[in-house]
């Protein structure tokens, strides 16, 4: 990386052959356990999945990880003071330098064919996915999962990048997000049609974090639902 090393989990198709690349960008929590059953579980569909450590400058996954059980009362909220620390530390400028080395990994190692590949992202890691198929052409599948500030008002908002994209997206917002409010999840859509692009935009029942079931977030259904909407979008886009 531009300014250290960075972890990443890497989970390959089951046969053992190339397949088509993605990028798991994590959410605010960290790289986990967690995140490496979702990626193995997107893995089993026919994919190489590279999950970095976003917060490598903060220190290792295992420095940075929740120490305590956040699906007991409480415990999700009190990390997460500590979390947006380092969210808000990871600025657009930061992820503008880290962007061209994790997909550069990515493209790089053996057990991914081709340079078209995808990116999945949650909560914070929504917006580093937008940012990612606006800088590069070759990211042409974007889901984004109970993402959280995808537009903004400030020059730098996340939704400002599709207008360089080249991707099929597909969000699934909360419907219980005051980060992603009814109108802001128009505001993307209609970014998403003035670029021309193919978006399924939808509002899934939940609230923000749905997809983490090591948080006291989750809600299977929704959760359940997103693999759903992303398998559909990552088969239809690197697959053909």
């Amino acid at each position: 990386m531009p300014d250290g090393n960075a972890e990443a989990y890497l989970a390959a198709a089951p046969d053992g052959a190339p397949a088509p690349g993605v990028l798991f960008v994590i959410d605010a929590i960290g790289l986990r356990p967690r995140i490496e059953e979702m990626a193995d579980r997107i893995a089993s569909w026919g994919y190489t999945v590279l999950a970095p450590n976003v917060f490598y400058r903060d220190g290792r996954a295992a420095d940075v990880a929740p120490k305590a059980d956040l699906r007991e009362p409480g415990n999700r909220e009190a990390f997460m003071g500590e979390a947006m620390q380092r969210v808000r530390g990871l600025t657009p400028e930061l992820i503008a330098r880290d962007l061209p080395a994790y997909l550069s990994a990515l493209r790089s190692r053996p057990e991914v064919s081709g340079d078209e590949v995808g990116a999945t992202g949650y909560c914070m890691g929504a917006r580093i996915a937008i940012r990612a198929a606006g800088a590069d052409p070759g990211v042409v599948a974007v889901g984004g999962w109970h993402g959280g500030g995808l537009v903004t008002d400030e020059p730098d908002s996340p939704h400002l990048a599709i207008a360089t994209a080249r991707a099929t997206f597909a969000f699934g917002h909360a419907s219980n997000d005051g980060s992603m409010p009814p109108e802001a999840v128009t505001a993307l859509g209609e970014a998403i049609d003035a670029a021309g692009l193919t978006v399924a935009n939808e509002v899934f029942p939940g609230p923000h974090g749905y997809s983490m079931s090591d948080t006291s977030m989750y809600d299977e259904e929704s959760a359940e639902r997103h693999f759903d909407s992303l398998r559909a979008l990552l088969d239809s886009t690197l697959r053909g």
